[in-house]
């Protein structure tokens, strides 16, 4: 395993980490991982290490990505937040060995929200900002904060919906019709949402709802509830979280290699 950092920006949490498996050679497809923590300072990339090396163990490219986060020296929240996802993965265009025809976002309950979010149109409505230059074809929620509106109503996170974006639904409406995923569908990428029955941070039923909304929709959209799995057993690595979502990623990116 080989694993370097790169930087995206300026600031202090602007950074992200390269993981490759042993001998890579030809290009390969990326797992872009966002953590969660409720898009607070206190919670790092660190979380997704354990995620990391199952993605390498697998023969793929694992992208870790830091940025801005909610807090006193943090520097997050709407539009930062949202901006150093995009610009952390259109960073990959200067990173070697990228398949950029297969990249997939993969993030953790808040970085839930920001996978999804990635994967549609990464506006802000920001008019001075470029188009993003990486596109992302697939995207992952695990027990992800996928409906921003819902989730801040019902105070999920105890105002960390409100603390990302500024303030609630009712004040602050456009900014969550452009940064909620649930509000931007349909994404026209295929997404799973993985979701442990036995989460007590983050309740299944926003996922189920927000999968059977996108499939209504048309987008090709699958819910997998996880029996007796809490919050923070989706980024453990092993067990029925990582052959879900390494199955489902090894379909997504073999199709996305043949074009079917």
């Amino acid at each position: 395993m080989k694993r370097e950092s790169i930087r995206y920006g300026p600031g202090t949490g602007q950074v992200a980490e390269v993981w490759r498996p042993p001998g890579a050679g030809e290009p390969l497809p990326v797992v872009v991982l966002i953590h969660g923590g409720f898009w607070r300072q206190l919670y790092t990339k660190q979380l997704m290490h354990r995620l990391a090396r199952a993605v390498i163990a697998r023969g793929w490219m694992a992208y870790n990505i830091e940025y801005r986060r909610v807090g006193r020296f943090g520097r997050g929240g709407w539009p930062g937040t949202f901006e150093d996802v995009s610009d952390a993965i259109d960073a990959l265009a200067r990173v070697d060995g990228v398949d950029r025809r297969r990249v997939a976002t993969c993030g953790h309950s808040a970085g839930g929200q920001l996978a999804l979010w990635a994967a549609g149109s990464r506006a802000t409505g920001e008019p001075r900002r470029a188009a993003p230059s990486v596109e992302v074809a697939a995207a992952v929620s695990l027990a992800g904060v996928v409906d921003l509106e819902v989730a801040a109503r019902q105070l999920i996170g105890r105002g960390a919906v409100q603390a990302l974006m500024g303030g609630g639904p009712d004040d602050q409406a456009d900014r969550y019709r452009l940064g909620s995923p649930a509000a931007l569908l349909p994404l026209g990428k295929p997404q799973l949402l993985l979701h442990g029955l036995g989460d007590g941070t983050v309740p299944a039923w926003l996922s189920e709802l927000y999968a059977r909304t996108a499939e209504g929709l048309g987008d090709a959209a699958t819910y997998v509830p996880l029996p007796g799995l809490g919050h923070m057993e989706l980024i453990s690595g092993s067990g029925a979280p990582i052959l879900e979502l390494t199955t489902w990623l090894d379909a997504v990116f073999r199709g996305l290699a043949t074009g079917a």
